[in-house]
C-alpha cells in the first residue's frame, strides 16, 4: 500500500518520457497522466505518439501549467488547435518539439507568441506550411529563441530569416537545412544579428555563397559546428576567412563543397585546434597533402575524432601515414577511395588499434566465367 501510494504521487512524475510505448498511448493515458501530476509535471516527450489529439493535449495543457520542456515530435494528428491550447494555459514552456507536425501552420507560430514569451528552443523541422509570417509573429514575442530548427521549412524565404536577425540576439543554434529559397541576403542578416551563434546548419541550400562564410567569420566568432553538405558554390577564400576567425569550430560538414582544395585544410590545420569531426566526402579536389597538413594541425593529435573522406579519388595510403598520429581518431570513411588499399588500413591499425574504418573494396581478381558468361559481383563493405 505504502508503494501504491508512492506510484500515485503526482510529485514523483515531473519527467515522464513515454516514447517506448508510443505504439500504446492513446489520448486518454494523457489525460489521465495530466490529472495525476497536475502542476508536478515539467517535462513530458510523447515522441511517436501517433495516436494523441488535440482534445488531449487541450485537457493537459489545462492540468499541466508548470510544464516547461513538451517533445510532441511525430504526433501527426496535432493542429493548431493544441498550439493554442500550450499558449492558454502553459506560459513557462520553454522547449517545444513539434518536428513533423504537418498540420501546423502560422496559427501556431501566433499562438505560441502570445502565450508562451519564455521559449527557447522550437523544432518546427518539416512543417512545411510555415512561412515567413509565421516567423514575424513568432520572434516577435519569443525575442529568447536560442534555438530554432527549421529543417525542411520549404517555403521560407529570406525574409523570414531577416526577422528572426532582427529580433533573436540570443540565437545560438539555427538548422536550414534543405530551405532551398535561402540565399546570401537572408544568411547575411542572421551573422550580423546573433553574434552568439555556434551552430549553423545550411546544408542543401544551394544558393549561397562565400558571403556567408565572410559574414560568420566576421560577425560569430564563437562558431562551433558549421555544416554546409551539398552548397557547391563556396570556395577556398570563403574557408579560408572562416578559419582565421571562428578558431572554437569543431565540427564541420563539407561534404560536396566540390571547389574546395587542400588549401582549405592547410588553414583549417593552423587556426582550428578544436576540431573534432570533419566531413570531405565527395570533395574531389582533396588530395594527401592536404591530409598530411590536417595530420599535423593543431586539432590532431588530441581532438580529431571521425574524419570522412567517401568519393576522394586522389587519396592515397599516404593520407593514412599522415593520420597515424590522430591519437584520437575514432573513425574513418573511405568508401570509394580507389586508391586506398587493405595493407594501407592494416598499417593505419597497428597504431590505432581501436579506429573503425569504414571501406569498401572491388574484387582482387577477375570473377570467373560461368557457362561462358562472366558473373556478376558486388563490392565488398567492410568495417574493419
Amino acid at each position: 500500500k505504502a508503494w501504491n501510494v508512492l506510484a500515485l504521487d503526482g510529485s514523483n512524475w515531473q519527467r515522464i518520457d513515454l516514447f517506448d510505448f508510443q505504439r500504446d498511448i492513446e489520448g486518454r493515458v494523457v489525460e489521465n497522466i495530466s490529472k495525476r501530476c497536475g502542476g508536478f509535471l515539467r517535462k513530458l516527450s510523447l515522441r511517436g505518439c501517433q495516436g494523441v489529439g488535440d482534445n488531449a493535449l487541450r485537457t493537459f495543457a489545462q492540468n499541466c501549467r508548470n510544464i516547461e520542456v513538451l517533445n510532441l515530435n511525430g504526433c501527426t494528428k496535432i493542429t493548431d488547435a493544441t498550439c493554442t491550447s500550450l499558449s492558454k494555459f502553459c506560459f513557462k514552456l520553454r522547449h517545444l518539439d513539434l518536428a513533423s507536425c504537418t498540420s501546423i501552420t502560422n496559427l501556431s507560430l501566433k499562438a505560441l507568441s502570445e502565450g508562451c514569451p519564455l521559449l527557447e528552443q522550437l523544432y518546427i523541422s518539416w512543417c512545411d506550411q510555415v512561412t515567413k509570417d509565421g516567423i514575424q509573429a513568432l520572434v516577435r514575442g519569443c525575442g529568447g529563441l536560442k534555438a530554432l530548427f527549421l529543417k525542411g521549412c520549404t517555403q521560407l524565404e529570406d525574409e523570414a530569416l531577416k526577422y528572426i536577425g532582427a529580433h533573436c540576439p540570443e540565437l545560438v543554434t539555427l538548422n536550414l537545412q534543405t530551405c532551398l529559397q535561402i540565399t546570401d541576403d537572408g544568411l547575411i542578416t542572421i551573422c550580423r544579428g546573433c553574434h552568439k551563434l555556434q551552430s549553423l546548419c545550411a546544408s542543401g541550400c544551394c544558393n549561397i555563397t562565400d558571403a556567408i562564410l565572410n559574414a560568420l567569420g566576421q560577425n560569430c566568432p564563437r562558431l562551433r559546428i558549421l555544416e554546409v553538405a551539398r552548397c557547391s558554390q563556396l570556395t577556398d577564400v570563403g574557408f579560408t576567412t572562416l578559419a582565421r576567425n571562428c578558431h572554437e569550430l569543431e565540427k564541420m560538414d563539407l561534404e560536396e563543397c566540390v571547389q574546395i582544395t587542400d588549401s582549405t585544410l592547410i588553414q583549417l590545420s593552423i587556426h582550428c585546434p578544436r576540431l573534432q569531426v570533419l566531413s570531405l566526402s565527395h570533395c574531389e579536389l582533396i588530395t594527401d597533402d592536404g591530409i598530411r597538413h590536417l595530420g599535423n594541425g593543431a586539432c590532431a593529435h588530441d581532438r580529431l575524432e571521425v574524419i570522412e573522406l567517401d568519393n576522394c579519388p586522389l587519396i592515397t595510403d599516404a593520407s593514412l601515414e599522415h593520420l597515424k598520429s590522430c591519437h584520437s581518431l575514432e573513425r574513418i570513411e573511405l568508401y570509394d577511395c580507389q586508391q586506398i588499399t587493405r595493407a594501407g588500413i592494416k598499417r593505419l591499425r597497428t597504431h590505432l588499434p581501436n579506429i573503425k574504418v569504414h571501406a569498401y573494396f572491388a574484387p582482387v581478381t577477375p570473377p570467373p566465367s560461368v557457362g561462358g558468361s562472366r558473373q556478376r559481383f558486388c563490392r565488398c563493405c567492410i568495417i574493419l
